[in-house]
């Protein structure tokens, strides 16, 4: 799968702009806070509908505009395929598919595979665990769609019985039967999305572990360990058991959208324990692993974007990182900088065809 051209219109720091992409690595190079990882924001959006470091839609309007388009041309299995995202002030987002709008943007997910690995990853190692579990969902949807459908309707059904919960305390009542319901439909839901969490997780740490050993020369022994509540007990039996804490908090407190993934270097947190450089290799070994996965699982090389990854990694670290794109394994990859001459000497040690913008 290639993205052969990109054309932004109002779309964050752009008010027109377009490229033509080598179908192997193009580098987004110039100074911060020229638009770099705008247009690498551009493509992830054309993937996932939405921005990767702002959820605000709006805002992602040029400022004083009133709508954005962002336009992409793939080949993918040999077809010319359009994809359009745009965006109007006090509408909704619109995502079309060769001029045909998507109904639902779930349907769109894992069209396009792709994967970004961004200082804002940090974000999975330092925020809490509902981070982490979006990273475990986003992986496990590109592939597989009934788990997308899954956790929105686990979602739903949460929301709808903190609501109840909400209504008990406020109106002093209480019905058995009415929570049973929501109770047994969180249990099915719930379920379904453990169990694919944990077949995931068993086939993805190996992976990491591999990918992690590869970037630090096996200097560190790092691992990830998955939480769930439903290690303990079926979700049915722990919403029981939590009834009268849930009643006093006015929430659910027990089920999957608890689960946490642990992230530990030496069998220590590496939030704790690890320094830049690990935290690092740790996070890009992590997204190359997705990288792996999604392909394995769909068939298609994901298009790989590095934003800005070789602040912070010393030289052999990066060195490693290339040798790895270095490989028929990879599809095509984006990568952005600040240093032109230094990405310029990244890419040369690379067999690849490649391309430089500067912006």
């Amino acid at each position: 799968m290639i993205l052969k051209s990109l054309s932004l219109l109002n779309y964050k720091n752009f008010d027109s702009k377009s490229f033509e992409f080598d179908s192997k690595i193009n580098c987004i190079v110039g100074n911060n806070g020229i638009g770099k990882t705008n247009v690498l924001d551009a493509i992830y959006h054309l993937s996932f509908g939405k921005s990767y470091f702002n959820p605000v839609a709006t805002q992602n309007i040029k400022y004083g505009e009133d709508f954005f388009v962002v336009n992409g041309e793939y080949n993918k299995e040999d077809k010319n395929e359009k994809i359009v995202v745009s965006l109007k002030r006090g509408q909704k987002k619109v995502i079309k598919r060769n001029a045909k709008a998507y109904e639902k943007f779930s349907e769109h997910i894992g069209f396009l595979p792709l994967v970004i690995i961004s200082p804002a990853d940090r974000n999975l190692i330092i925020e809490g665990s509902d981070t982490r579990r979006k990273f475990i969902d986003s992986v496990i949807s590109q592939s597989d769609k009934s788990y997308l459908s899954h956790l929105i309707n686990y979602n739903k059904i949460l929301a709808q019985r903190n609501a109840l919960l909400k209504y008990f305390a406020l109106n002093h009542t209480f019905n058995a039967d009415t929570l049973e319901v929501y109770n047994n439909q969180l249990t099915e839901y719930g379920t379904l999305i453990f169990e694919k969490r944990d077949a995931f997780l068993k086939e993805f740490i190996p992976i990491f572990k591999e990918r992690y050993e590869a970037i630090s020369n096996g200097n560190e022994v790092v691992d990830l360990v998955y939480h769930s509540h439903l290690f303990e007990d079926d979700l049915n039996s722990l919403l029981q058991h939590a009834l009268n804490k849930d009643k006093a908090l006015q929430y659910t407190s027990v089920g999957i959208h608890k689960d946490d993934l642990h992230f530990n270097i030496e069998e220590h947190p590496i939030k704790k324990f690890g320094s830049q450089g690990q935290q690092k290799s740790f996070l890009i070994a992590l997204k190359l692993a997705q990288f792996d996965f999604i392909k394995a699982h769909s068939g298609v090389n994901p298009i790989l974007l590095l934003d800005d990854i070789f602040d912070k990694l010393d030289e052999q670290r990066v060195s490693q990182i290339i040798k790895l794109v270095d490989d028929e394994n990879f599809g095509q990859l984006f990568i952005s900088d600040t240093h032109a001459e230094r990405t310029e000497n990244a890419v040369k040690q690379v067999h690849q065809s490649y391309e430089i913008f500067k912006l």
